[in-house]
């Protein structure tokens, strides 16, 4: 074989892992009552058994106005054992465990997060359908605190790792857009005073990290949509957050309020989605407007590259490439290209041993067809590969899904 970085060790600040992949922290849905489940652990200790350098549990929220869903992990004292079983058994696979920390700011509902959802300003949510109160000022370093003291949880229940979600149109990232950034105070208007709210939270952040935590930051190249944060922005925010001490930069983009498909490409499964959903109203609307609300963006293997290989000339810290990876050519050409690591998830459900079949196999590639029928079915249920489902799937979904896989 070809010589390749893929296997050999690469470090993170105080964390070195024994391979350059990373399971990327896709929402698994395994978390009924905000708390970790047997699936959860059962799934990524899979991954780690897979050979995986390191798997993300994902999108833990920092505080209970954080949660989006009533499937997610919520950051705790009393889920810290169970986290702790989870981080064993990756442990004893040999893999490093991570966790990403965040707040999903005005992407809630009262029933989930038992408050009026909260964001850099006030407005009205259509997708959940909710209105929406803007943080007050005196509010933002309690709840900077709050990542900080996820932090230490983290450390307690035995991470390796945090990845502060500082993308996709959550709390961070509603205060670095100028589409979601409306404040007339120093937390709004100009770049430097968007980025005020972020700058608190790493403080924090690196301040609990203290040298022996590593800490990743996920955040946007591009919204994905006219009105957002451009690379002119962005490469500013990235070198921001490498002043501020952080170990790595993964490299992602879209807004799950506004453009869900510019992160994971593809199209929407309407039917899938809705097929799940239990309630009525919800159901019917997604059906009927589901297309126009969510429309579709064409995959492409490594959809992000482009933009990210501006970011590796414009920083020094190591950077994680993340984005439609499906095969051991793109990830090793990737690597060469100058990315300490890479981040997968729709692969990784799809194979968990995948990073094992590509030490063996030089040519290997996954079987991921990016139908998200993953996707649409973690709304409401568990993540799950519709190629792992045997007969469990209706007809319709099985015909939506051979439908898409075509395009």
């Amino acid at each position: 074989m070809k010589d390749s970085k893929l296997f050999t060790p690469v470090t993170l600040g105080p964390l070195t892992l024994r391979n350059r992949t990373i399971r990327s922290a896709a929402f698994e849905s395994m978390c009924p009552g905000n708390v970790p489940s047997q699936m959860l652990l059962d799934y990524h200790r899979s991954v780690a058994a897979g050979g995986i350098g390191m798997t993300t549990v994902a999108y833990a929220a920092v505080t209970r106005s954080g949660l989006s869903f009533d499937r997610q992990l919520w950051m705790r004292p009393e889920i810290v054992p169970g986290l702790r079983e989870l981080t064993d058994a990756v442990h004893r696979e040999g893999a490093a465990a991570g966790i990403q920390l965040g707040h999903c700011g005005n992407m809630s509902h009262k029933a989930i997060c038992g408050c009026t959802p909260v964001g850099a300003s006030t407005g009205f949510n259509l997708y959940s359908p909710t209105f929406v109160r803007g943080l007050r000022k005196d509010e933002l370093p309690e709840l900077a605190k709050a990542y900080a003291n996820s932090v230490n949880l983290a450390r307690e229940a035995g991470f390796d790792s945090v990845e502060i979600h500082a993308g996709h149109g959550y709390l961070i990232s509603q205060f670095l857009s100028p589409y979601t950034n409306h404040r007339k105070d120093e937390f709004g208007g100009s770049l430097e005073n968007r980025m005020r709210f972020m700058d608190m939270v790493m403080e924090e952040v690196m301040h609990a990290a203290k040298d022996d935590m590593a800490v990743v930051v996920k955040m946007n190249m591009r919204d994905g949509f006219r009105g957002g944060m451009e690379l002119d922005e962005t490469l500013q925010v990235a070198k921001r957050l490498e002043q501020s001490g952080a170990h790595a930069l993964v490299l992602s983009g879209g807004f799950v309020s506004k453009a869900p498909m510019y992160v994971m490409r593809g199209e929407m499964p309407i039917r899938t989605m809705t097929h799940y959903m239990t309630q009525w109203w919800l159901k019917y609307s997604v059906r009927l407007f589901g297309k126009m609300m969510v429309p579709g963006v064409p995959f492409k293997e490594a959809y992000f590259l482009d933009d990210a290989l501006k970011f590796r000339e414009a920083v020094k810290m190591p950077l994680i490439y993340v984005g439609g990876l499906v095969s051991r050519e793109k990830i090793d050409e990737v690597l060469d290209y100058g990315f300490d690591a890479v981040q997968m998830a729709r692969a990784l459900l799809n194979e968990p041993a995948f990073v094992n079949r590509m030490r063996e196999e030089e040519n290997a590639r996954n079987a991921c067809r990016h139908s998200n029928y993953c996707i649409g079915r973690m709304y409401s249920l568990e993540m799950a590969c519709h190629q792992h489902m045997d007969d469990q799937l209706p007809p319709c979904l099985r015909k939506e899904i051979e439908k898409l896989e075509k395009k």
